[in-house]
C-alpha cells in the first residue's frame, strides 16, 4: 500500500490516494462560537468516524476558572469498537505537560504553543481499520469551553502490521520510601542498593506486541525542612564550578529528586533487565541534575522545579528514533531516587502502539486523587 506517509519531508512529493477531513468545534450557525460548553459531569464526542483511515494532528485550547481543570478533563479514545479505550489521560498530561500547568515547549509528537501553552498540539499517527471514537469528559464542577480540530485521512485499508496508539496516565502520589532519620543526606541519597527493581514506580505495563514510543513524568518534590534549605550565597541554578569547590557542604543539603535508574523488561524477563538505565536524568537525555527549562524534539524538561530542585518538576522522553519493541509483554519502570529511597509525587502518561487486544487499563483515580498539589 502507498497510501500511508513515509519520512515528513521526503514523501511531500507523493501523490497519496486518500481523502482529508477534519472534525472541529466550528459554530455550525456560521458565528463566531467556535467551541464547545462542557458542563460538569457531561462528556462530549470530538470525532466518530467511520472507516478506516489515520488521525495524523489533534489541536485544541480551553477555558475554566476551576482550578486544576487540566486533570480533571479526561480524554479517551476507542478503535474499531473496541470496549476498552486505548486512550485515557487527563488532558494536559496527555499533551505532554502534568501538574494541570501549561508551559510553552517544542517536540516532534506534542507541543503546547504560545500564549502561555494555551494551545496545545499532538501529532502522534493514530490509525484505525472500521471505526476512531474520541471524547472528553468534564470531571470538574463548573463549566469547560472547549475548542477543537481532529485532522484525519481517510484511507482504502490499513496494513496488516500497523498497531493501534494507546496513551495511559499513572499517579503515585506519595511513593513509598524509606525514612531518613540518623543518615547523613550523602548516605540516604546515594546509598543502598535495588536488586530486582520489585518497588519501582510503573509507567506502563502492557501485554501484546508492540512498541513503546515513550512518556511524559511529573514529579513534586515531597522532601522538605530546613536542612534542605538552598545557601544564601550560591546561585540557582547551580554553576558547576560552585558544586566542585563547595562539594561537601552542598551533599549535605542535596535535595536532588532524580538518581533513579530506569528498568525496562521485556517480555517477561527477569532482573536484570535488557534495558537498564543509570539515572532519572539521564533517561530523559539531560546531564548533572538539570534546572533549566529545556525542550527539544525527542526529550526535553518543560518544568524545572526551584531552589534545590524543590517543587514541581516535569520531563519527557519519546522513543522516536529509539522504539523499545516487545513481542509478548513490557513493563516500564524507574526508581523513585535512588534504590527507591524517596517518598515524591509521581505521575506519568506513557504512550506506545501494539496491536489488540490490549490489556485493560488501571481504573483511573477519581478526581480527587488527581488533582496537583498546592
Amino acid at each position: 500500500m502507498t497510501a500511508f506517509k513515509g519520512s515528513p519531508l521526503g514523501e511531500l512529493p507523493r501523490i497519496r490516494n486518500v481523502r482529508t477531513r477534519r472534525e472541529s468545534s466550528w459554530d455550525r450557525t456560521g458565528g463566531n462560537n467556535d467551541f464547545k460548553r462542557i458542563q460538569p459531569g457531561e462528556t462530549i464526542t470530538l470525532a466518530d468516524i467511520e472507516g478506516s483511515g489515520c488521525i495524523n494532528h489533534i489541536w485544541c485550547t480551553h477555558a475554566s476558572p476551576e482550578p486544576g481543570y487540566l486533570r480533571r478533563t479526561v480524554l479517551r479514545a476507542w478503535w474499531d469498537g473496541e470496549s476498552e479505550p486505548s486512550v485515557e489521560s487527563p488532558l494536559g498530561d496527555f499533551f505532554g505537560v502534568g501538574h494541570a500547568q501549561m508551559v510553552d515547549f517544542v517536540s516532534l509528537p506534542l507541543q503546547m504553543s504560545p500564549t502561555g501553552g494555551r494551545g496545545f498540539n499532538c501529532f502522534f499517527p493514530m490509525p484505525f481499520s472500521k471505526r476512531a471514537h474520541l471524547e472528553v469528559t468534564n470531571e470538574g464542577n463548573v463549566e469547560l469551553v472547549l475548542y477543537y480540530y481532529v485532522d484525519y485521512e481517510l484511507h482504502e485499508g490499513i496494513p496488516d502490521d500497523f498497531g493501534r496508539f494507546h496513551a495511559q496516565w499513572r499517579r503515585e502520589s506519595f511513593t513509598e520510601g524509606i525514612s531518613d532519620r540518623g543518615m547523613s543526606n550523602p548516605e540516604f541519597e546515594f546509598g543502598g542498593t535495588n536488586i530486582g527493581g520489585a518497588a519501582n514506580y510503573v509507567i506502563l505495563e502492557a501485554e501484546g506486541q508492540g512498541h513503546y514510543v515513550g512518556c511524559n513524568m511529573s514529579i513534586q518534590n515531597m522532601r522538605e525542612g530546613s536542612r534542605f534549605s538552598w545557601p544564601d550565597e550560591l546561585s540557582w541554578p547551580l554553576r558547576m564550578e560552585e558544586l566542585e569547590t563547595r562539594r561537601e557542604a552542598l551533599m549535605e543539603c542535596f535535595n536532588w529528586y532524580g538518581e533513579g535508574d530506569d528498568m525496562i523488561f521485556i517480555d517477561g524477563e527477569e532482573w536484570p533487565p535488557s534495558l537498564h538505565g543509570t539515572g532519572t536524568e539521564d533517561y530523559f537525555n539531560t546531564a548533572y541534575c538539570p534546572a533549566v527549562q529545556y525542550s527539544a524534539p525527542y526529550h526535553g524538561l518543560t518544568i524545572p522545579g526551584g531552589p534545590n530542585w524543590s517543587d514541581k518538576i516535569a520531563l519527557y522522553r519519546f522513543h522516536i528514533e529509539d522504539p523499545i519493541h516487545f513481542q509478548k509483554s513490557i513493563r516500564v519502570t524507574i526508581e523513585h531516587g535512588h534504590a527507591n529511597r524517596r517518598s515524591d509525587d509521581l505521575a506519568s502518561t506513557a504512550y506506545w502502539y501494539q496491536v489488540e487486544p490490549h490489556k485493560p487499563f488501571p481504573a483511573l483515580l477519581p478526581v480527587a486523587e488527581r488533582l496537583p498539589r498546592d
